[in-house]
């Protein structure tokens, strides 16, 4: 046999035990909401169905339809701003930021959105639809840079809410009363932390090009980076989901103009689906909507 239809046939081999088969990996298909610099909803077909006319930091699609986005400072927003909208752009709910900025929001099964605002008093806020902070409490990083104190937080079904920590380079649970339940350093600066299902923690650690899997130990049990891929394709490891499947999608903030924006990995980190578009920006966090035309299930790990 040829080397090249032998490392095909190892190649599928792979794909079969993770679970996919080469005909599936080939076909996998997602729509996508994009933050950053470009604010978008992209088709399964890669045609953009919907964009929005301000920079972003978050967002979600939420279940009516509606968009959930942490609107990045500017001149119109020196603050930054958390907005939900339509696909006509307009507005229902909005919650100006009061200090620095805020990085990230969370709609709540309660109603409430969750933020978090970075500056000389950086914060974990919930806000009820009517604007009102109903949950405040101080989180614990460095005062230097506000910009790097934190941004993809999460509340948890405990009650708890998980902090990635970039400068700090740590990710940590907090309670509602402020005080830490559970902390782990990261080997880079930490910018998505996502629970999962096991317990364990999934961070995107931006230009450590890294995202690792930690137990509830601190232990990194599964890792990804260039170093299990062709080309070198993640470059600032922003974003990052778990999809239900188990696959892993990251970002490559700054991989730059016709270059790979986003990468689907399996658990044995075989590439299976990718997005590349002619933008010179980069996506700075992402929700993988919808499967070859079925929704991803709820809640999204983001």
């Amino acid at each position: 046999m040829k080397p090249a239809s032998l490392s095909r046939c190892l190649c599928e081999l792979v794909l079969v035990f993770a679970g996919v088969t080469a005909s599936e990996a080939a076909e996998i298909r997602h729509s996508f909401l994009a933050t950053g610099a470009e604010t978008k909803i992209v088709g399964e077909d890669g045609a953009i169905e919907w964009t929005y006319p301000h920079a972003t930091r978050d967002g979600w699609v939420l279940a009516g339809g509606r968009t959930l986005l942490t609107v990045s400072k500017s001149s119109q927003f020196p603050n930054g701003v958390v907005v939900e909208v339509d696909r006509s752009g307009k507005t229902f709910f909005e919650f100006k930021g009061l200090q620095a900025e805020v990085n990230t929001a969370q709609r709540l099964v309660n109603g409430n959105t969750m933020l978090t605002e970075a500056g000389p008093k950086p914060r974990v806020l919930e806000v009820n639809p009517a604007g009102k902070i109903v949950v405040e409490f101080p989180i614990q990083c460095q005062l230097t840079n506000f910009h790097m104190q934190t941004r993809m937080a999460r509340k948890l079904a405990n009650g708890n809410y998980l902090v990635p920590h970039l400068l700090d380079k740590v990710v940590r649970e907090y309670r509602a009363d402020g005080k830490i339940a559970w902390e782990a350093p990261t080997p880079n600066w930490a910018f998505t932390g996502i629970r999962l299902a096991s317990g364990n923690t999934l961070v995107g650690c931006t230009y450590g090009n890294v995202v690792v899997e930690l137990d509830r130990s601190g232990k990194v049990v599964w890792q990804l980076s260039n170093n299990d891929l062709e080309g070198d394709p993640i470059k600032d490891a922003c974003g990052v989901q778990r999809l239900a499947n188990g696959n892993t999608v990251v970002t490559s903030y700054g991989i730059g103009e016709s270059r790979r924006k986003l990468t689907e990995v399996t658990p044995d980190k075989q590439v299976v689906w990718t997005y590349t578009d002619a933008s010179a920006h980069g996506i700075h966090h992402f929700q993988i909507l919808t499967t070859n035309g079925k929704p991803e299930p709820e809640p999204a790990l983001r």
